[in-house]
C-alpha cells in the first residue's frame, strides 16, 4: 500500500481520571504519573506530529485536565498551527481555568456525558455529583464562544435516551453530538453483560437519531454508528491501521489505534527512543496489519476487503484469541457465532448487571 501522512494524532496525556466509567476505552493497567511523558516530551511529540503532516491534536486522557501543564501544551499547538480538541469529562475543570485554556489557543471542547437522568449518570460514571458539574462546564464553554461537542456513549443503561441526549446537546449550545456506541474491548469487554442492549432499544435509538436528524437539520451535527454486534459488516478500523492516525499513551508508547495494547506481542516504539516520523514508517506495530498482505479467508477475497479492512484487529483479538482474525462481528465470519451468543445473553437478560469501575492494577 501507499503510505501517506496521518491527519490526526490522539494524545492520551494521562491516566488519571475522576470517573471510573465502565466502558472506560484505556487499558485495565492504567499508567501511574510517575511514567507520564513530562511537558517538554510532548511539546517535541506535537511539533513532531505537525512536521509529519498532523492537522488535529485530540488532547484526552483520563482526563487531561489533571495535568498542570495542559495550557502549555495547547500553546504548543497553537504554536504549530494543530487544531486541539480537548476531550474532557469535564470534572474538575473551572471556569476560570477553560478561559485560559482559550486564551491558550484552545480550539474545541469535547464533553462526555453519561446520561440525561442525573442518578443515572452519576452511577455510570461512578462519582456522585459529576453530571452536575458536567452541565456547568458545557455553559462556561460556549460563553467563551469556543465550540462544544457533547460525546454520548450509548449502552444497555442509556440507551432509551438517545432522543434526550441529543436534545439536551442542543440546550446546551453544542454544534455536534457524537453517539458513540460502546466498543466490547478492554473495559467494555469486562463490563459487556451490563452494557449490550437489546436489539429493539438499538432499533428505537437508530430511529430516534434519524429523526433528530430531520427535526435538528442545520442546527446541529449528528454522528451515530449502528453498534458493531448488531451489524452485518464489521467498521473499518481508524480508516484501516495505521493508515490515518496514531496514539501516544501517557508514557510515550505510540499505537494504530487506542486499543492496540490489548494485542500481545506487538511492539510498540517509544517516542522516547524514536521519532514520530520513524514510529510510523517503521515500527513493527504500524505494519503488522497494514495493507492486505496478512488478511486470511473470508477478508482476502472480499470485495469489502478495502472498505472494512477485515475490522478492528482489537475486537478479533478479544474475542479469538487471533488478532489477524476476520472480525466476529462479520456475518462472514467463522467466529460470527461467538457474537451472536453474547446478543443472545443480552436479549435473555432482564436486570443490568453490576458494573466492574475502572482503576489502577488489572481487575
Amino acid at each position: 500500500m501507499t503510505l501517506t501522512s496521518p491527519l490526526v494524532l490522539l494524545a492520551e496525556l494521562t491516566h488519571r481520571c475522576p470517573l471510573s466509567c465502565p466502558y472506560c476505552s484505556n487499558p485495565l493497567e492504567l499508567e501511574r504519573r510517575g511514567r507520564e511523558l513530562d511537558t517538554q516530551e510532548w511539546e517535541r511529540v506535537l511539533r513532531e506530529a505537525r512536521a509529519l503532516g498532523v492537522l488535529q491534536a485530540h488532547l484526552s486522557g483520563g482526563e487531561p485536565t489533571a495535568r498542570r501543564d495542559l495550557e502549555e501544551i495547547v500553546a504548543v499547538c497553537a504554536q504549530e498551527g494543530l487544531y486541539s480538541n480537548l476531550i474532557t469529562s469535564g470534572v474538575g475543570l473551572t471556569s476560570e481555568r477553560l478561559a485560559r485554556l482559550s486564551e491558550a489557543g484552545l480550539d474545541h471542547v469535547q464533553l462526555s456525558l453519561q446520561a440525561i437522568d442525573e442518578a443515572l449518570a452519576d452511577r455510570i460514571a461512578g462519582l456522585p455529583g459529576a453530571h452536575r458539574r458536567k452541565r456547568a462546564v458545557a455553559e462556561a464553554v460556549t460563553a467563551l464562544g469556543l465550540p462544544l461537542t457533547i460525546n454520548a456513549v450509548i449502552h444497555r443503561a442509556n440507551i432509551h435516551e438517545t432522543r434526550a441526549l441529543i436534545d439536551h446537546a442542543v440546550a446546551l449550545g453544542a454544534r455536534r453530538i457524537e453517539i458513540a456506541h460502546a466498543q466490547f474491548v478492554g473495559w467494555g469487554l469486562l463490563n459487556r453483560p451490563a452494557l449490550l442492549p437489546r436489539r429493539a432499544a438499538v432499533e428505537e435509538s437508530l430511529a430516534a437519531v434519524e429523526t433528530a436528524r430531520r427535526d435538528y437539520a442545520g442546527v446541529i451535527v449528528i454522528d451515530a454508528v449502528i453498534p458493531d454486534y448488531h451489524a452485518r459488516y464489521p467498521k473499518p478500523c481508524m480508516g484501516g491501521w495505521g493508515r490515518m492516525g496514531l496514539n501516544v499513551t501517557p508514557s510515550g508508547r505510540v499505537l494504530p489505534c487506542h486499543a492496540a495494547e490489548n494485542i500481545p506481542g506487538l511492539d510498540f516504539w517509544s517516542v522516547r527512543e524514536h521519532s514520530l516520523e520513524a514510529i510510523w514508517r517503521n515500527s513493527p506495530s504500524f505494519n503488522a496489519f497494514r495493507g492486505e498482505d496478512w488478511m486470511r479467508e473470508p477478508c482476502r477475497s472480499c470485495d469489502r476487503r478495502n472498505r472494512d479492512f477485515g475490522g478492528c484487529r482489537c475486537q478479533a483479538m478479544a474475542l479469538t484469541g487471533d488478532a489477524a482474525a476476520t472480525d466476529p462481528v462479520c456475518h462472514l465470519s467463522p467466529h460470527r457465532n461467538l457474537v451472536e451468543a453474547a446478543l443472545a445473553e443480552a436479549e435473555a437478560a432482564d436486570a443490568l448487571e453490576d458494573y466492574r469501575y475502572r482503576g489502577y492494577g488489572a481487575p
